[in-house]
C-alpha cells in the first residue's frame, strides 16, 4: 500500500472526483492548508485520512502529509482534477523495479490545461536543472513517487513553492536515480490554480524556485 499526499486549499469540487478514480492500492492523504469551503470534512467522508496543516504553504502541507505517512512509498499529485489518480502505478512501477529512487510525472497537457506563462517557467526551471546536475527532465510536474524513509533524509527545507525543485535537486546531489513516466494533464475541476492558474502564481513560484538554484 502507498500513500498519496493530496495538498489542498479550496478543492471540494475536484475531491470526489480525484478520491473516486483512486486506486484501491493508494491510500490518499489529504492536507487540508487552510481551506474554507468544507475541503476536509468531504474527503473524510470519502474515507480519505485528513491532516490540518495551519501553516499556509505548498511545501509545509507537502511536508505534513510526509510526516502522516506510513507506507514504504510515498505519492505526491495535486487535488484539482488536473492529474488523474488511476496513472499513480505506472508512477510508482520504476520504482518497485528498481529503476528509479524518485518518478516525476511528465504532463502531458490538452489543449486549454496549461497556460502558456507557467508552462514556459516550468520548461526554464526544467533546462536550468539539467545544466545544474545532468539530471534530464521535461517537467517538474506535481504527480511523483518515493521512498518515504529516503525522502525524509533528504531533509527538505522549503515550505513555499520550491518544494518540488529542492526535491529534484537535493535527490541528484544524493546520487537518486530520477526518472520520468507521461502522464495527462487536464483542465481543473471549477477555480484556478494557486500555481499556474494566475501570472502572479506563477511568477510567486518562479522567485521561490529561483531563491533555491541560487
Amino acid at each position: 500500500m502507498a500513500d498519496v499526499i493530496l495538498p489542498v486549499l479550496n478543492e471540494a469540487a475536484a475531491i470526489p472526483w480525484v478520491l473516486e478514480r483512486m486506486p484501491r492500492e493508494f491510500h490518499p492523504i489529504v492536507v487540508d492548508n487552510g481551506s474554507t469551503d468544507g475541503s476536509g470534512p468531504v474527503a473524510e467522508a470519502l474515507g480519505a485520512t485528513v491532516v490540518v496543516e495551519p501553516r499556509r504553504g505548498f511545501g509545509a502541507a507537502c511536508f505534513a502529509g510526509l510526516r502522516a505517512a506510513t507506507g514504504e512509498t510515498v505519492c505526491f499529485m495535486d487535488c484539482d482534477g488536473s492529474l488523474d489518480p488511476a496513472y499513480l502505478p505506472s508512477v510508482v512501477r520504476p520504482l518497485e523495479e528498481g529503476i528509479a529512487s524518485l518518478v516525476m510525472g511528465a504532463r502531458q497537457s490538452v489543449e486549454g490545461a496549461w497556460p502558456w506563462h507557467a508552462r514556459l517557467a516550468n520548461r526554464c526551471v526544467a533546462l536550468e536543472v539539467r545544466r545544474r546536475t545532468a539530471v534530464k527532465l521535461a517537467d517538474l510536474g506535481p504527480m511523483r513517487a518515493a521512498g518515504r524513509k529516503a525522502l525524509l533524509q533528504l531533509d527538505l527545507q522549503d515550505r513555499r513553492f520550491g518544494w518540488p525543485l529542492e526535491m529534484v535537486l537535493k535527490a541528484a546531489s544524493a546520487g537518486w536515480r530520477i526518472a520520468e513516466v507521461p502522464v495527462p494533464y487536464l483542465p481543473r475541476r471549477g477555480g484556478k490554480s494557486k500555481v499556474t492558474g494566475t501570472v502572479t502564481g506563477t511568477v510567486r513560484t518562479i522567485a521561490d524556485m529561483s531563491g533555491l538554484l541560487r
